[in-house]
């Protein structure tokens, strides 16, 4: 609320006080709603500068992250840390689980085949990388045994020491709607474990923000059923009416 405003509710409240000898009475909803109008934002200070400002926070916590080594044996295997890339105005923010070998060699995430599964899943809810903002709960891949091939989950110790990292990122972005990719990007975000059965495709919320959970795009790729395409399509269909996106009788019919 402005100050202009307000001075005009304190007023008019006064003016009730005097006319009827009573102090004006308000539920306790009432004031829960005024305290929570968002501020005005300042003269001068445009969407643009905003933006920028949180492009600026993010760099500062991507430099503690490229310097981290809480997890020696991570800081000791990762060829490079992976961030988050994106916009930093995103309404819309998913969240992974870890690198995999292709991010640690490019430094950002979501870059091999599940990457590029999660692009033509955008594409298709007419977003493009550069709109959302897409991060991992772990910014280092996990170790593996020499000789040994593939990727690993995170450890809940690695998850629990990397995630104020990405509470950082998600107080600064401040999306409209969250979604954590598969069973792992959900402990580490929420804390709890439980079967993707039972997790994805309902509302949830993490901090007061919108949180959707589907499966990773990786189990897309090691399960090409039809039906399981669809289970995530319908998914982000539910992110797209919740961001009052509009969305084509295709896209309502679309199988990844």
């Amino acid at each position: 609320m402005t100050q202009p405003a307000l001075d005009f509710v304190i007023a008019a409240l006064e003016k009730i006080r005097e006319s009827n000898g009573r102090w004006p009475r308000a539920s306790r909803t009432t004031l829960a709603l005024l305290q929570t109008v968002p501020a005005a934002v300042p003269p001068g200070v445009t969407a643009e500068s905003q933006k920028r400002d949180k492009a600026d926070l993010l760099a500062a916590v991507r430099e503690r992250v490229n310097a981290c080594t809480q997890c020696a044996h991570l800081a000791c295997s990762r060829t490079q840390t992976v961030f988050g890339v994106g916009n930093p105005d995103a309404d819309l923010m998913f969240i992974g689980e870890a690198p995999g070998a292709d991010e640690d060699q490019q430094g950002e995430p979501f870059v091999g085949r599940a990457g590029q599964l999660l692009t033509k899943i955008l594409s298709a809810m007419n977003f493009a990388r550069q709109d959302v903002y897409i991060a991992n709960i772990l910014k280092c891949r996990p170790d593996m045994p020499a000789g040994s091939f593939g990727n690993r989950p995170p450890t809940p110790a690695e998850m629990q020491t990397c995630r104020p990292f990405l509470i950082e990122q998600i107080d600064i972005i401040k999306p409209n709607v969250l979604v954590a990719l598969g069973a792992v990007a959900v402990e580490g975000l929420l804390g709890t474990r439980g079967t993707m059965r039972d997790l994805r495709g309902r509302w949830h919320t993490y901090n007061g923000i919108p949180l959707m959970i589907t499966y990773h795009p990786a189990y897309l790729l090691r399960n090409q059923a039809p039906s399981e395409k669809r289970k995530v399509w319908e998914d982000m269909l539910q992110v797209m009416e919740r961001l009052e996106r509009p969305i084509s009788e295709r896209q309502r019919n679309y199988f990844l």
